[in-house]
């Protein structure tokens, strides 16, 4: 029992000092370490270089959590009355980004064979762009004010919101069933995300004063009671937990939000880690060669769809040439998101070769994103304008 406890500890250990070097190594260079997690998931996961014996499990929960504090982060961003907001004053954007990105991603599941469910997966992978990746570009590169910056949140914000549709409705459709079965199931999930939004928008001032103290531990230990028993009511009514820790987040404001963005970001980011470095986990790297292909041209295609998307959003605006082309370069990064999506759909055993080509096309685009935004950044006016 010593040596099993001395071996759990060594594999943990060892795991969480190889994230605390890639972070260290991605900060450095200024790209976003999401790449570097899944690779060193991919080496210590199944059929990897060292497979790890008894410390999977505990990053197994380690993952769904950091998926659950993700979501919740993002939450927090908004209130239930500037949701309604921004769907009103920001459907023609999203309309564009949704025809643009989504279609090809459902097509190319079509394509290789596979069921319409796993399809409409890979349709939310190539969908949406890395907030976190993209955030972090823009901050870098000292683009926060410029004219452009306005309209790329914009289009995030809306992706943002489709993913609060668009999980409950996949979940749902794992599940399967006869048509009523599943219209049923759809029905329910749309009125528990009704319900909690509802909650929200009415008693969000009122959960967040009863939640707050001035003690951090007191109101770390409030936010997480409520954070996981919405995620576990809500996964009860098969709908992700990913969804009822985001509809969590939007119940909270003013303090009680501000403390709990303070608070949680430290957690989030180790627990984020291990939700990447499992994915890897999940992913055989002998499965890699075989979705290469079809990675590298749906990253070609996803490249292309986004630089339409912020070119086409930005033009719209009345923003120039070196704005559109910055704003075009901005959203290519695909990062979290596309990797909670198909770990969702992994761990339901939707389509086997999901999660490669997945891990593939976030690994490419995670990294060509930002390059690509600085490329753009260090052009000369006259150029990027031609």
């Amino acid at each position: 029992m010593r040596v099993h406890g001395a071996t759990f500890l060594l594999e943990l250990g060892g795991v969480i000092l190889l994230l605390a070097v890639l972070a260290r190594a991605a900060a450095r260079f200024g790209f976003s370490p999401i790449p570097l997690y899944l690779l060193a998931g991919l080496a210590f996961g199944q059929g990897g270089i060292v497979p790890l014996v008894t410390a999977d499990r505990f990053i197994e929960a380690g993952a769904e959590i950091g998926l659950i504090l993700l979501l919740f982060s993002l939450g927090l961003e908004y209130s239930a009355a500037e949701l309604v907001d921004a769907m009103r004053s920001n459907a023609a954007v999203g309309g564009i980004d949704l025809a643009l990105n989504a279609v090809p991603g459902l097509a190319a599941g079509l394509l290789l064979g596979w069921g319409l469910v796993p399809a409409i997966f890979l349709a939310g992978v190539t969908y949406i762009s890395s907030s976190g990746v993209i955030a972090r570009t823009l901050d870098e590169l000292g683009w926060m004010g410029n004219r452009e910056t306005p309209f790329v949140l914009a289009v995030l914000v809306i992706e943002d919101l489709v993913m609060a549709g668009f999980l409950p409705l996949a979940s749902v459709l794992l599940v399967g069933g006869t048509f009523v079965r599943v219209l049923l199931s759809v029905g329910v999930a749309a009125l528990v995300v009704l319900v909690v939004l509802t909650v929200a928008a009415r008693y969000g001032p009122a959960i967040s004063r009863a939640v707050f103290s001035r003690s951090d531990e007191a109101l770390l230990f409030g936010i997480l009671a409520v954070l996981l028993l919405t995620a576990g009511v809500t996964e009860s009514f098969n709908v992700s937990a990913a969804v009822g820790a985001f509809l969590a987040g939007i119940a909270f404001s003013g303090p009680a939000a501000d403390r709990a963005r303070s608070l949680l970001v430290p957690l989030r980011s180790v627990f984020a880690g291990t939700f990447f470095l499992f994915f890897g986990f999940e992913v055989d790297p002998g499965t890699i060669p075989g979705a290469l292909p079809a990675a590298v041209a749906l990253a070609a295609v996803g490249v292309a769809t986004k630089v339409a998307t912020g070119w086409a959003v930005a033009r719209r605006a009345g923003i120039g040439p070196r704005g559109r082309a910055r704003a075009a370069a901005a959203l290519i990064a695909r990062g979290e998101f596309s990797i909670v999506i198909a770990g969702i759909a992994v761990a339901e055993g939707a389509e086997p070769d999901l999660g490669p080509l997945a891990a593939v096309y976030v690994l490419l685009l995670a990294i060509c994103g930002p390059l690509a935004a600085r490329f753009v950044d260090r052009r000369p006016a006259r150029t990027t304008a031609a």
